[in-house]
């Protein structure tokens, strides 16, 4: 009698489908970025190693180095594939600042009929700075600013032209992006920029950016510069608040950009709309 010890073959196991170079190299490239942004980026790739990256890719080593015959050569496109996909205008702009809005807005909706109140209301949002904290969090902002030093020790050449243009396309629309919330939210609450200035809202964007990128870059090393606090009215509201110093620098900045505009009538039609608007920012 023959006993069976398990499935009966069924014929050659099936060979793994070969992947094209193009494929390999978008594994390998991807799968770097998701190393970087998981260990961030510390001024240099040296902490990435080639051999671990085609492992996670799960790419043949052959075609690896056959699309890159030296170390250096990957690490190369892989900065360069960083600044391209350097997008810190995902981590905050718009969509936390509606998510503020709409609790913001549930709470003082009746704030909106007074220009105190519209003010006031405006500080609020910026109190509860609805972005630092996933900033402060994110590894990809850490990786976009640690790509900034490493740009400025990169020698001249290709390599640098290539990360500086990536860069500065990134930086063209992280500022475009702030700013168009900022100007979404000032003419919510009917203010507007001071004409004496002379400026729009992309230089209250580079400061609000500046603001952002100064208080990341210390906080490892100044944990109290991100952290203190204080329980005051620093602006005249009435109403006393936990604010957190990094908000009150925000909003001085905003108050200083910013300023009622003398030519929007609160109507009650416009009060209504406002607050209509407010309502659907709300979470459903």
């Amino acid at each position: 009698m023959t006993v069976q010890t398990g499935p009966e073959p069924t014929g050659l196991p099936r060979r793994r489908r070969r992947l094209s170079d193009r494929e390999t190299e978008r594994r390998m490239l991807d799968t770097a970025v998701g190393m970087v942004n998981e260990a961030g980026l510390t001024v240099s790739l040296e902490h990435i190693s080639l051999e671990e990256v085609i492992r996670e890719a799960g790419v043949a080593r052959s075609a690896v180095y056959r699309r890159w015959p030296y170390k250096d050569m990957f690490f190369s496109d892989l900065l360069r594939e960083l600044a391209t996909a350097a997008a810190p205008a995902s981590v905050a702009g718009r969509e936390t600042g509606h998510a503020a809005l709409a609790e913001i807005a549930a709470e003082r909706l009746d704030r909106l009929e007074t220009p105190e109140g519209r003010r006031a209301v405006l500080l609020e949002l910026i109190r509860r700075e609805p972005d630092f904290a996933r900033v402060h969090r994110s590894a990809e902002w850490r990786t976009y600013l640690a790509l900034h030093a490493t740009f400025l020790g990169l020698p001249d050449g290709a390599l640098r032209a290539d990360v500086q243009a990536a860069l500065t396309a990134s930086e063209r629309g992280f500022a475009t992006r702030i700013a168009a919330a900022w100007q979404e939210w000032a003419e919510l609450f009917g203010f507007r920029m001071r004409p004496a200035l002379g400026t729009g809202y992309d230089a209250l964007a580079s400061l609000v950016s500046a603001h952002f990128r100064g208080l990341v870059l210390m906080s490892p090393t100044s944990p109290d510069i991100a952290g203190a606090h204080i329980h005051a009215d620093p602006f005249g509201t009435g109403e006393t608040a936990h604010w957190s110093l990094r908000s009150v620098a925000l909003a001085g900045v905003a108050l200083t950009f910013l300023e009622p505009d003398p030519d929007i009538t609160w109507t009650e039609e416009r009060i209504a709309a406002a607050r209509h608007r407010l309502a659907a920012m709300a979470p459903a």
